[in-house]
């Protein structure tokens, strides 16, 4: 059985693929293990360390991943995993888990930049004015 799924932080879009396998976890086709910085590997690797290692040697992962930066490219990629691993398993204990631990591993964070307005330098600030 093959599970495709999704998640996303701001602008940023993870689509993850997950199959029966050995244990292989690919982002954007390079295993996981050479992305960098070390804390955005960490977080895409979260949804195993709570379901446990022994589960990742069950099944491959395929994300690909667009948008958005490292920081949010990584969320959306444990996103996208963890409902992966819990449409695969069909697992309600392993969902439960994820919410507990975290809900944003299941449900994907809604919030946006707000856009620039005339006036001023970004979306609220306003350029200052002299009376002099």
């Amino acid at each position: 059985m093959v599970t495709n799924t999704s998640g996303k932080k701001k602008t940023a879009i993870a689509r993850a693929t997950v199959r029966e396998g050995e244990g292989r976890v690919r982002i954007d086709s390079q295993p996981v293990e050479l992305v960098e910085p070390e804390m955005a590997r960490l977080k895409m690797l979260e949804p195993f360390r709570i379901a446990g290692e022994d589960l990742r040697s069950q099944v491959d992962i395929d994300v690909s991943v667009s948008g958005g930066g490292f920081a949010g490219q990584a969320d959306a990629t444990r996103t996208a995993i963890a409902r992966g691993l819990v449409q695969y398993l069909n697992d309600a204990e392993l969902r439960d888990a994820y919410m507990d631990f975290d809900r944003s591993l299941l449900v994907n964070d809604v919030r946006q930049s707000e856009p620039k307005k005339w006036g001023g330098p970004g979306a609220r600030a306003r350029y200052q004015k002299s009376y002099r």
